[in-house]
Order: C-alpha cells, then sequence, then structure tokens
C-alpha cells in the first residue's frame, strides 16, 4: 500500500481523452507530482472517445460517461448480481418513500432563483448514498418520478416571482433528461484519497463535493476560466426555448454556487478570475492564485534560428468564435497593405466548421490568398513558436492561455488582445491590444515587424519572466504544498487520534459539521475532542484544524492563538517521544 499522497483529480470533457490547455495542466500534475498517487475521475461525453493521454502506471483511471449508455451502471466495475439485486429492492414503494422527497428537494434547489448551496450539498449527498443501494434507472424512470417532475415544474412556472416559462412536453423530457444525464455522477462509487482536487467549478466537482460531506475529505478546486460565464456565452449560440434556457442556467448556477460554497481552496490560474469568485462568495483567504507552467527545456529559443525568407506572423489557436479569426484576417488585410510579404499561419485544428467557412469566406474577401494560411493541428508547438516573427492571440475571451506563456517561454515577442489573464502574463515584455480591434492589431503587428531590435528585446524580457513565474517546477511546487496544507492536518489528525474513541468520536463530528458549513459548531467538536484525550499526539492536529475555522469565519485573532498552541504542544509531543 502506498503511503504516498493520494489525490482525485476530477475533469469534464478534457484529460485524458482531449487535448487542450487544461488537459496539458493535468498531465503536467500527473506525471511530475511523484509524491502524489493521482485516482483520474474523468466525466466524458460518452465511452466512446478516444484517450490522448497515457496515464502513469500508479494512476487509476474512472470513466463516468454522460451520455451513450442504454444502463446507467455500464462505466462500473459493480457485479451483475449486485446490480440485479439493486433493481430488485427498487420497488414502487422505496421510490415513492425515498426517492421522490429527495428528488423533489434536488428540483426545488435547481429551479430556484435564489441558490443554496449547503441543502444542494446534502441533497447530493442522500442521493449518493441512496443509489449505492437502490437502482439509478429505475428510480429515474419511474412514473413516480415523471409525475414529481411534472408537478413542480408547473408549480414553478405558476408563480411569477419564479421567472419560468410554462414548459412544453418536449421541454420537460429534455430537461428531465439533463438531470437523469448529468447526475449519472451520483451513481458512481467514490475511492478513499487523501484531497479531492477539481478542474472546473463544474460537474465534475460533484464528487469532490461528496467527498468533503460525507468523509470530511479537503477540497481543492482550480478555474482555468470562469465556468458560468463561458457557459452564458455558449447559451447564446443555442436555440432551446425560454424554459430549457432558464432551466439550464438555472442548473449550471446551483453546480457553480456548490463548487465555491465546499472548496477548502480555490485556485484560479490568474487573477483576473478571483473577481468572480469574491462576487459569488468565495472569501479572499480561501482564494490562491496558481499560474499555468511550461516546460523550459521543450519551449526554448532556438540560438541558431535563420532568419524567415518573409515576416510570418503566427498564432496557436483552434479555429472558433471566442478566438476571433475574423478580426486577425481583417488585421491581416492592413498589415499586407504595408508589407506585401507578410504571412499569418494559424496552427489549430477547426472546432466550430461553420465558422471555419465563414473565415474562409472573407479570406476569399480580402483576397489575402498565401498571406494567410490555415495550417491545421501541429505535433511540434515549440518548432511552430519558433517559425515566427512575432506570436499573435486575438480572443475574445480566455483565461491565462498556454499559446502566450509557451511563446514567451520561447523568446517571440507577442501581441495580444486585453482579455483574461493576458496582460497579466505578459507584464511589459509585449504588446497589448484591445479584442475586436482589427486596425488596432494590425499596427502592432506592424510596428513589431519593422523594428527588428524591438522584437529582440521583447522576446528576450519574455523568456526571462517566464521562467521567473511560468515554469513547470512553480506548477509543481504550488501544487504539492496546496496537497499537503489541505491534506495533512485532516488526515494526521484521523491518523493520530484514537487515544480515546470519544476524541475520535468529536472530530468526526466536527470535520462532518466543517464540510456542511457550520463553522461554530465544528469548532466546538474540535475542543471536546482536544479536551476528551489532551495529552494524545492529535491535538495539534485538532488545534490546526481548529485555527482553519477561525480563519474561515474571519476571526484571526482566534486564529492565531490556536496555532501557537498547535506549535507549543508539537514541540512538546516531539521532545517527550525523543526522550
Amino acid at each position: 500500500m502506498s503511503d504516498k499522497l493520494r489525490v482525485m483529480l476530477t475533469t469534464e470533457g478534457t484529460y485524458p481523452f482531449h487535448q487542450g490547455g487544461v488537459s496539458t495542466w493535468c498531465d503536467i500534475l500527473v506525471h511530475n507530482l511523484k509524491e502524489v498517487d493521482y485516482v483520474v475521475y474523468s466525466v466524458i461525453m460518452n465511452p466512446y472517445v478516444t484517450q490522448k493521454f497515457t496515464l502513469p502506471e500508479e494512476a487509476a483511471l474512472i470513466k463516468v460517461p454522460l451520455w451513450g449508455t442504454e444502463e446507467p451502471s455500464e462505466h462500473l466495475t459493480t457485479p451483475f448480481s449486485q446490480v440485479y439485486m439493486s433493481k430488485k429492492r427498487t420497488t414502487d414503494k422505496v421510490v415513492r418513500d425515498k426517492f421522490i422527497p429527495l428528488f423533489t428537494e434536488l428540483i426545488d434547489e435547481l429551479l430556484s432563483v435564489e441558490k443554496n448551496s449547503c441543502r444542494l450539498g446534502m441533497t447530493l449527498v442522500e442521493l449518493y448514498k441512496y443509489f449505492q443501494e437502490y437502482e439509478y434507472k429505475k428510480s429515474f424512470k419511474s412514473q413516480l418520478t415523471w409525475n414529481a417532475y411534472k408537478e413542480k415544474a408547473l408549480e414553478f412556472a405558476s408563480k411569477a416571482e419564479n421567472k419560468l416559462e410554462n414548459p412544453s412536453v418536449n421541454s420537460l423530457i429534455q430537461s428531465m433528461g439533463w438531470i437523469y444525464r448529468f447526475l449519472n455522477i451520483l451513481n458512481t462509487p467514490l475511492p478513499k484519497v487523501h484531497v479531492t482536487h477539481s478542474a472546473a467549478a463544474a460537474f465534475c466537482g460533484i464528487p469532490c463535493v461528496v467527498a468533503k460531506i460525507k468523509d470530511g475529505t479537503p477540497y481543492m478546486l482550480t478555474e482555468h476560466g470562469v465556468y458560468l460565464r463561458e457557459q452564458y456565452l455558449s447559451l447564446v449560440q443555442r436555440k432551446y426555448s425560454s424554459y430549457l434556457s432558464t432551466f439550464l442556467i438555472r442548473m449550471i448556477h446551483s453546480v457553480v454556487n456548490l463548487n465555491y460554497a465546499y472548496a477548502d481552496q480555490v485556485s484560479p490560474v490568474c487573477d483576473y478570475n478571483t473577481r468572480w469568485e469574491r462576487k459569488f462568495g468565495v472569501k479572499p483567504e480561501n482564494i490562491r492564485v496558481i499560474y499555468n507552467g511550461v516546460d523550459k527545456n521543450v519551449f526554448s529559443p532556438l540560438t541558431s534560428q535563420g532568419k524567415n525568407s518573409y515576416p510570418t506572423v503566427v498564432t496557436i489557436a483552434r479555429v472558433d468564435p471566442v478566438k476571433d479569426m475574423l478580426t486577425l484576417l481583417r488585421a491581416a488585410a492592413i498589415v499586407k497593405a504595408k508589407i506585401p510579404e507578410v504571412r499569418f499561419i494559424v496552427y489549430g485544428s477547426v472546432s466550430v466548421p461553420s465558422y471555419y467557412d465563414e473565415c474562409l469566406a472573407l479570406k476569399n474577401e480580402l483576397n489575402l490568398g498565401e498571406n494567410f494560411v490555415f495550417a491545421g493541428h501541429t505535433s511540434d508547438m515549440p518548432a511552430a513558436y519558433r517559425s515566427g516573427d512575432v506570436v499573435v492571440l486575438s480572443s475574445i475571451s480566455e483565461a491565462f492561455p498556454y499559446s502566450v506563456v509557451e511563446a514567451m517561454m520561447c523568446g517571440k515577442p507577442v501581441v495580444a488582445t486585453d482579455v483574461g489573464g493576458i496582460k497579466e502574463a505578459l507584464g511589459d515584455t509585449g504588446i497589448v491590444v484591445s479584442p475586436r480591434q482589427p486596425q488596432e492589431l494590425a499596427d502592432a503587428v506592424t510596428n513589431l515587424l519593422g523594428d527588428a531590435g524591438l522584437r529582440t528585446t521583447l522576446g528576450e524580457e519574455a523568456r526571462q519572466r517566464a521562467l521567473n513565474y511560468f515554469t513547470i517546477g512553480k506548477v509543481l511546487e504550488h501544487h504539492l504544498k496546496s496537497y499537503i496544507t489541505l491534506g495533512v492536518k485532516v488526515n494526521k489528525a484521523r491518523s493520530t487520534v484514537g487515544s480515546t474513541r470519544k476524541q475520535k468520536l468529536y472530530l468526526e463530528r466536527g470535520l462532518a459539521l466543517m464540510g456542511l458549513g457550520f463553522y461554530n459548531e465544528a469548532a466546538a467538536q474540535f475542543t471536546n475532542a482536544a479536551n476528551a484525550a489532551p495529552n494524545s499526539p492529535g491535538v495539534p492536529a485538532i488545534l490546526a484544524l481548529k485555527a482553519d475555522i477561525y480563519s474561515m469565519m474571519g476571526q484571526k485573532e482566534k486564529a492565531s492563538g490556536e496555532i501557537e498552541k498547535a506549535e507549543l504542544l508539537e514541540k512538546i509531543n516531539n521532545a517527550r517521544y525523543s526522550a
């Protein structure tokens, strides 16, 4: 049995089945943090997606497909006999008496304008426990469940203050289908780990919340983008009915709030994102920015790079509306008017075919020809960056893009739009322009292409800034410290407490209350645990947990007092056991 920290890393539509910045970040952690054994819990659209990343031998993988299965238990290793018996146990009486009360609590929370994360968290935990004994599909597909949902939805729609359109039968069926699919997460048994870590404040955070409430497992949340904002932007592109649009965004809002409420540490990849987290009630002391990092040996400048035969501008980005290739095309036309031999090369796959068609039409309209090339996906990213005299990113929305940091590490001057954390990444080593302003973008590119000295200076400064702030070593260091800080106190308390049964009971009660956000009650239980066996080696860890609670409540003096007592007792214990 490994004595390393065990961390459950949860993902949604990314690692290890899809390429992208989030997956790159996950792969860096899983392969390089040798002090940690990872369990990757991957929420995927269907079971047929191809795995793009290979996990280390010691890492485990749990796949949770939301669509593409006939039976919700297909992805589980549960023996058939156990599944069969759970079906047999799931009678109409069980559904009516045990499932429907929890289900209606869930629907209340999902449809409500005002969110109650504590209620939602408790409901999800009770549903998780229910599905460990009773069958998921039979519970959801029951006529009793359908009647309960229809009644609750119509009741909400009938009250003007709920601002909910009266749903059609089709809208009811589709929204019920979303609930059934997304909550298959609760049908998946959770592994025992020291810390849980979600890659987004999304549905993949639900298992982390369940583990936090049920077992007191510390929860770390990383935000690469702002999930709620991204979903709002995405919803604009969909042509759902008013009821479905409202239902979906309220469900997502519930899940986002849930993640923020229960995460012990929220780590956005840039300071820019913290304003959203603070807006949704995350305490400043629970927010710790951890920037993305890249391999300085892989993404490095070429010492003997020859001069390009023509001025070259490189963009590394998928062809997607959020990357605003239309503005890049218009800027290219302006640059071409001054530098006829210029080449713009975009490396990246097409994620929205209709948008790509629009880009090609504009390219033809602007008569760009060979001056603008969509080169598709490249497997040699460093070479792509090195091929450019200037690297450009024209996005209208970003978090802390790898493409900017990778270009900086390659010693390339960067022109990028002022969105997300781009300005934080570049500092004074690149040029930041307004989004959707082709003239401004073109002017910055033209100036750099015409000044080799400035390109060299900015490239060297960018490389140095990346070495100072955005290396893999720093990413690993900050994550390991976070895991230890979150996991060691709780697990040390559990492993060292045991002098009396009463002390252990008080500790578990305190952890459960802490997970629910009942901080005063949790502090009282930790006090009881310490007093039950004041000479036990676990008391310093208990006091450290108590200090965390006071810190979360904003009572800094009390927190400092508990830390001082914990440190003093730790010294006394060390002296006692070394004597």
